[in-house]
């Protein structure tokens, strides 16, 4: 048992959550999750990022005789992780390759001895016969499999290892196993369990939803210019911005730093040392924005993201999903933003057809693709949409008004009758050979007099120049939405030209009606939607001065450390005390976030900056 469980109560959970991690108290189903396997049970936790999946394993290692051997896929997570463990003063550690051969053998030899409560370790290197050998003589208390989703072939983030997993139960039976992630679909969570071996563990099930999230999205209209705008009315925070390639990245972040953001990019293709330098940065800094591709993100800690941004269509609900959900860890107002247009739906299918996948799985990542198009198109409370996918169903707070805290359910948008629109846009594409993309059929529609519609003689079709009532942006809609309700097709093994369904038939012939999004006026509304999102984490102006002066402490505190300043005290925490003012360790360590180990080390500095203040 830990030093840390207050003597002769290894049942008392809460005790060491309150002591050890200065929460006052559990969330949700963790006290089920911490006494189930606190007890030597196996569980499948399924929790939404920011949920608190890590206290499920850390209280329980923490109650029980040995060490928790943590499987974490990442590199910067374990580091986040074990940082913040050693700020409450737990006795963690982690093995991957960064360390250096001695450091290495001390920390076998610290698992030998029982001198560690958690060890977190590459699956790689858990899978090695030394490692195992190792495991065999170490006093073990749980086996915590995190990101589980990883195991799933079918998956954004499969890893071959999570499948040799099983060598944990075969080996060691009596060993309890918690196996934790925050995205797995219905057939997902029995693939984990099934591959996991964890057919007859617990599962604990919460809710997906992330209510401190607002979803949001926008038709791309000069996409660069709508994410500044976007960005810019969260100027000072941490965000991230996803880009579908290497040189989107690039271009993006050298944008928004021309612009004054401080932004940095983020790709699998740059030099090793600059991507490392790039992510401590934005780990250990205040308010920067990282422009990254997909490659960035998983495990990532930071508590204090304000916002995530895709100005690309992402590959697919889950992604998105887990993307969206590094914003506001911390539980405060976040925004997801979303810049969606046709191009994007025409690329990433032409990605599909083009890969080497087998057809089964082209088969599965389109329709990954089209729920995540209907959650794009859709009209009804975007939260509902989202959840559904993960088998929840979301009653929302209200008739019409199911969240609250989506930009469908702050401005509905209005649907209207675009058959005869859809009509001409259907007959155009049929009329002009089937073949030719979004841009150009909207050229014909409204009468372009390019050498292009020349050239291939657009100029003499029936539908030239018929769909002069309607403006370009209004037609980028239509067709969009065609798209995403099947009546037109892409040709993605080509060069993305659109072309007639069999359901594009009945809407020719007047035999079905078709009922369209229809386009929000062009208004900037992320200024508005962000005051208010951020309303509730707005300190009274008399407090802000102690705030920043307790951020500075902390940063300085962070920089002697080395470490990320959010492992010494969240910002939640520093706001809380802010506002408390307290002027004794007594008072200060009822502040939520300020456990044993942390009031002990920094107690005395944050009394004397709060003393200073007053």
């Amino acid at each position: 048992m830990s030093s840390l469980s207050p003597a002769g109560t290894a049942g008392d959970a809460l005790g060491v959550l309150q002591r050890v991690f200065g929460h006052p108290a559990f969330r949700g189903e963790q006290a089920a999750i911490v006494d189930h396997v606190a007890a030597g049970h196996d569980a499948l936790v399924l929790m939404p990022t920011g949920g608190g999946k890590s206290m499920c394993y850390q209280v329980p290692a923490l109650l029980r005789d040995g060490v928790a051997i943590v499987v974490s896929p990442l590199i910067a997570l374990m580091q986040d992780q074990v940082d913040a463990l050693l700020q409450s003063g737990v006795r963690a550690a982690y093995l991957n390759s960064t360390l250096d051969g001695e450091t290495a053998q001390r920390v076998e030899r610290e698992l030998l001895a029982g001198e560690l409560d958690l060890l977190y370790v590459a699956p790689e290197r858990l899978l090695t016969p030394r490692f195992l050998s190792l495991l065999d003589r170490a006093p073990l208390a749980l086996f915590a499999i995190d990101e589980a989703h990883c195991v799933s072939q079918w998956g954004h983030d499969f890893r071959r290892e999570y499948r040799e997993l099983t060598i944990l139960h075969e080996r060691w039976p009596e060993v309890p196993r918690i196996a934790l992630t925050a995205t797995a679909d219905p057939p997902t969570q029995r693939e984990i369990a099934e591959r996991l071996q964890l057919e007859d563990a617990r599962r604990f099930v919460s809710s997906f939803d992330r209510p401190n999230i607002r979803y949001t999205v926008v038709q791309k209209d000069n996409a660069k210019r709508q994410l500044l705008d976007f960005v810019q009315a969260h100027r000072g925070a941490a965000g991230i911005v996803y880009c579908l390639s290497r040189r989107k990245v690039e271009e993006t972040a050298e944008y928004l730093a021309g612009q004054g953001i401080d932004a940095i990019p983020y790709h699998a293709g740059m030099d090793a040392n600059l991507r490392a330098a790039n992510q401590r940065r934005f780990l250990r800094s205040d308010g920067v924005v990282v422009v990254a591709t997909i490659a960035f993100g998983m495990g990532i800690d930071k508590p204090d993201v304000r916002f995530v941004a895709h100005v690309d269509l992402p590959k697919s609900i889950e992604g998105y999903y887990q993307e969206t959900g590094r914003a506001g860890r911390d539980g405060e107002p976040a925004d997801a933003w979303m810049c969606f247009g046709l191009g994007d739906l025409v690329l990433l299918r032409q990605m599909i057809e083009q890969s080497e996948s087998g057809d089964e799985r082209k088969r599965l990542e389109h329709r990954k693709l089209d729920a995540l198009v209907g959650y794009c198109e859709t009209m009804r409370c975007r939260r509902q949409v989202l959840l559904a996918n993960f088998g929840e169903d979301y009653a929302g707070k209200g008739q019409g008004q199911p969240c609250g805290n989506c930009d469908n359910c702050l401005d509905p948008p209005a649907a209207w009758d675009a058959t005869v629109a859809a009509q001409k846009a259907l007959s155009c594409v049929y009329r002009s050979g089937q073949r030719f993309g979004a841009a150009h059929i909207i050229d014909i529609l409204r009468g372009s007099d390019s050498e292009r519609i020349r050239q291939f003689g657009h100029n003499q079709l029936s539908t030239y120049g018929v769909g002069t009532d309607l403006d370009a942006r209004i037609w980028k809609s239509v067709l969009r939405q065609l798209v995403a309700h099947g009546l037109l097709d892409v040709d993605a093994e080509g060069y993305g030209g659109l072309r007639l369904t069999e359901a594009s038939r009945a809407v020719l012939k007047g035999e079905s009606q078709v009922m369209l999004r229809k386009p929000s006026a062009a208004r900037d509304r992320t200024r508005t939607a962000r005051s208010s999102a951020g309303a509730d984490i707005e300190l009274a102006p008399a407090d802000q001065p102690l705030f920043e002066a307790l951020r500075a402490l902390r940063g300085r505190l962070a920089r002697e450390q080395n470490v990320p300043a959010y492992v010494i005290f969240h910002d939640a925490t520093l706001r809380e005390i802010a506002r408390q003012r307290p002027i004794s360790h007594g008072q200060l360590g009822g502040i939520g976030g300020v456990g044993a180990g942390k009031l002990e080390r920094y107690g005395d500095a944050v009394l004397e900056t709060v003393l200073d203040a007053d």
